[in-house]
């Protein structure tokens, strides 16, 4: 790459940033003409495109594969029935409403991807609010905060998550032993920090319609199957990697996803084209744009040069490098979709662990299993950063940018300034539990 290209790269990549958080520009078109500038200056190649197919493909199987699974779920009516089940359990409290909110979100977002969790809750969560006489727009940026805290739960719970843990072969069993009380620690910390962001809403007591009722599944057969289907794919999820043809999360997903398409075509409730309109696009559309844009500022030689220099300068202390990676990776995940953001951290943190020859060169290719247990702590801590960095700001992650543009189809919009005023308080909280959790990780692995 020319000194050219390079300013030209640094120049689209941080314009396009800025572009966004002022919302200068719908945030996919500005993704789209960056990505477009880049190719026609030659920055961005056919085989960088062959390498973004390779590392995003992951990521975006598993949230494809979770929106149609969603999607077979949505007409059944059990939304509609959880909904007025969740009205009546808040008894016209504030309180209740919101509490219910973590109650509601973080089992969902475990197992579904966060914007699709965030799409099948949004009817629910705003007529609740509108039932309770108070603004949605908090609530709704509260449901995707704890939708990417969740993903922390288990390995298919955030494509970030997935992508971290792929790299090093963690098994779907083995995360929930090593990484996934530090996400349920990330979900409880929102607890206490809620009566102070949502404090109007906290103190709402209203009295609800007599003979509420939770409306009938409209069709149990139906209802049924996709129920089942949801189940095959979390026990796939659980033991697909044991079974002897090895079905790693995305290809569960796309399982998933197939079989769902299946439900819809044997009862003859919609067609195949139908069901695929219902797709977030413009989400999925966006990461892979983002991806692009990583792969484009990797080849300046940047992230290369990062993984030398640290271990120049920390040499082989681990706690400083999970550290520094944490904070890192936070702040670029805040202002930065963190998917992409994830996957070219982890190869900076890759390149560093094969600088401090702690594994040999091919441990840079994919699928190296052989990591030692000492490398944990710093990709957990890729892991946390990953994911809770994305609650700072509204471009941070998928889950955010769905709920504001639900928040905005209903006639709210949501500014930069406004989401970062909910986001980061917690964002910052949770790193703070996030640094504790990797610390105590390392007492056990890192020495």
């Amino acid at each position: 790459m020319t000194k050219l290209q390079m300013i030209i790269t640094f120049v689209v990549f941080g314009g396009v940033i800025l572009v966004i958080a002022f919302d200068l520009m719908d945030m996919l078109l500005a993704a789209l003409l960056g990505v477009s500038v880049l190719t026609l200056f030659g920055i961005f190649s056919t085989q960088d495109m062959l390498d973004v197919t390779r590392t995003a493909s992951g990521p975006i199987a598993l949230l494809f594969g979770g929106m149609v699974v969603a999607l077979t779920l949505a007409p059944t009516g059990i939304f509609d029935h959880i909904g007025t089940r969740y009205l009546i359990a808040t008894r016209g409290s504030g309180k209740r409403f919101l509490l219910g909110l973590v109650l509601l979100v973080a089992p969902l977002c475990a197992v579904l991807p966060n914007a699709t969790t965030v799409i099948l809750l949004a009817p629910i969560i705003i007529r609740v609010a509108d039932a309770l006489e108070v603004d949605y727009v908090g609530p709704m940026v509260l449901t995707a905060v704890i939708s990417n805290s969740a993903g922390l739960l288990t390995l298919v719970g955030d494509p970030a998550t997935f992508l971290v843990g792929s790299e090093i072969g963690i098994s779907f069993m083995q995360y929930l032993g090593k990484v996934s009380p530090g996400g349920l620690l990330a979900v409880i910390v929102i607890l206490p920090l809620i009566p102070w962001l949502l404090r109007n809403i906290w103190q709402v007591q209203r009295i609800l319609p007599e003979g509420l009722k939770p409306a009938p599944i409209k069709d149990p057969v139906f209802a049924a199957l996709s129920i089942s289907v949801l189940a095959v794919m979390i026990l796939l999820f659980l033991f697909g990697e044991m079974m002897p043809i090895h079905l790693v999360p995305p290809a569960v997903s796309i399982i998933g996803a197939s079989l769902a398409l299946l439900v819809f075509h044997g009862l003859k409730h919609e067609t195949t084209e139908n069901i695929l309109r219902g797709i977030d696009w413009r989400t999925l559309i966006f990461l892979i744009c983002m991806f692009c844009m990583v792969e484009a500022f990797q080849k300046t030689g940047l992230l290369g040069s990062l993984s030398l220099n640290l271990h120049l300068w920390f040499g082989t202390n681990l706690l400083i490098i999970a550290m520094i990676m944490l904070a890192g990776t936070g702040i670029l995940s805040s202002v930065l979709a963190n998917i992409p953001i994830v996957a070219a951290v982890t190869l900076i943190a890759k390149g560093y662990f094969v600088t401090a020859e702690m594994v040999p060169d091919i441990a840079l290719a994919q699928n190296f299993a052989g990591w030692p247990e000492q490398t944990l702590p710093v990709f957990v801590a890729l892991m946390f950063a990953g994911t809770l960095g994305g609650n700072a700001t509204l471009i941070g992650a998928s889950a955010n940018i769905v709920s504001a543009g639900i928040c905005a189809s209903h006639g709210k919009p949501v500014s930069f300034a406004r989401f970062m005023r909910y986001g980061l308080p917690v964002m910052l909280c949770q790193m703070v539990v996030a640094a504790l959790y990797v610390l105590f990780l390392y007492s056990f692995y890192g020495r």
